[in-house]
């Protein structure tokens, strides 16, 4: 299955890199493809980037940027410069008429760092991410019985290890008074898979019997891995190992319902969550997520806030998938985002966009961006 990100928390901590594992690379100018940093959206789309920019400078602004690079593994790459970077990078983007404007005054201005990707030779994986509309209650009935829970107030008095997803919900997501969640129901969906794709995106907005739209967003986890149905299926010889989707799951899922109770419980990271009323959703860094602007990486290696270039191909309104570069903000992180060989893209809220992001499963490249000195 790919992957799509539940939305969490940023964890401060590195991980100890040595110059020989370091996650980014320098990378030659003249060794670019002349379509590397033409973004076409700029034509329709200046607003949201300006928007993603100004998130990140607040972020950086922030104790929680100033701890984030207190220890980060490259020394030219600071706090101080990332933020100079996109103060610069801001300017040019108001100021270029053109995006061929654009990509010349960012070749020349800045310096570039790649991704070393999943093979060391800078073959990234991308897949996307959304924030899904559904149909819940605020109460409990025949037509809506799937509950997403709130964080309880217990909850760091766990013992641990943490109780699996099936000791929490039951095999078909019914446990109810049975289960230690009870009482901490926050909203009850019709339809299990939907509930379990709420934990899966961390955030949603749902769609009550009066017509109200009530927003919820992440409040906290279990402490266990991320285990993705999609790569359980494959394991299982339902499908082939490459060119799985989440449409293909979802399709799956559906036409055979009887196996939500078999792959279901084998994730056993469980998601609380919390009504944001209104607020939109969220990244790791404590910024709003913005479409096609905002992206997911490993935090313990990658510059938070940072300014990258993104090459793969996104679906467009019409799911025709397109190759494209794009000027984005690294604003996020996920449980199944790991290493220097995966980013998701946030591709907005809403059905077209989770269509979209469940198509994006594809190669690709990443850079860094930073002013040179």
């Amino acid at each position: 299955m790919k992957h799509l990100l539940t939305i969490l928390p940023l964890s401060l901590g590195l991980i100890a890199l040595t110059p020989a594992n370091l996650p980014l690379e320098r990378f030659e100018i003249s060794q670019l493809g002349t379509s590397t940093g033409y973004d076409e959206r700029l034509l329709t789309d200046k607003k949201t980037l300006l928007q993603a920019i100004d998130h990140s400078l607040r972020y950086l602004n922030s104790q929680a940027a100033i701890r984030a690079y207190q220890n980060y593994p490259i020394p030219e790459i600071t706090r101080q410069r990332v933020h100079r970077s996109l103060v610069r990078f801001r300017e040019l983007v108001q100021n270029s008429p053109t995006p061929a404007a654009l990509q010349k005054a960012v070749k020349k201005e800045f310096i570039w760092y790649r991704s070393l990707g999943n093979d060391s030779q800078g073959n990234v994986k991308f897949t996307g991410y959304f924030q899904p509309i559904y149909q819940a209650s605020r109460q409990k009935n025949a037509e809506y019985k799937y509950p997403l829970y709130r964080r309880p107030a217990n909850f760091s008095r766990w013992s641990k290890p943490h109780p699996a997803r099936v000791e929490l919900e039951g095999k078909d997501g019914l446990l109810g008074e049975n289960s230690r969640l009870s009482g901490y129901e926050l909203v009850w969906l019709k339809d299990r898979l939907e509930a379990y794709l709420v934990h899966v995106q961390g955030s949603a907005k749902l769609r009550l019997p009066n017509g109200q739209i009530m927003s919820i967003g992440f409040d906290g986890n279990t402490e266990h891995p991320y285990t993705s149905l999609g790569k359980e299926m494959i394991a299982d010889g339902i499908f082939p190992a490459e060119g799985l989707t989440l449409p293909m799951v979802l399709d799956f899922l559906r036409n055979n319902p009887e196996q939500l109770k078999n792959y279901i419980p084998r994730n056993n990271r469980f998601i609380f969550f919390r009504e944001t009323h209104g607020a939109p959703a969220t990244g790791s860094i404590g910024v709003p997520v913005l479409p096609e602007r905002s992206i997911a990486t490993d935090k313990s290696i990658f510059p938070p806030g940072a300014l990258a270039v993104i090459e793969t191909e996104i679906p467009q309104g019409n799911l025709n998938k397109k190759l494209v570069s794009r000027y984005v903000l690294d604003q996020d992180t996920g449980s199944a985002i790991k290493g220097t060989g995966r980013v998701d893209i946030f591709m907005g809220t809403g059905k077209n966009a989770g269509e979209r992001a469940g198509l994006i499963n594809t190669p690709g490249q990443l850079y860094y961006l930073l002013l040179r000195e």
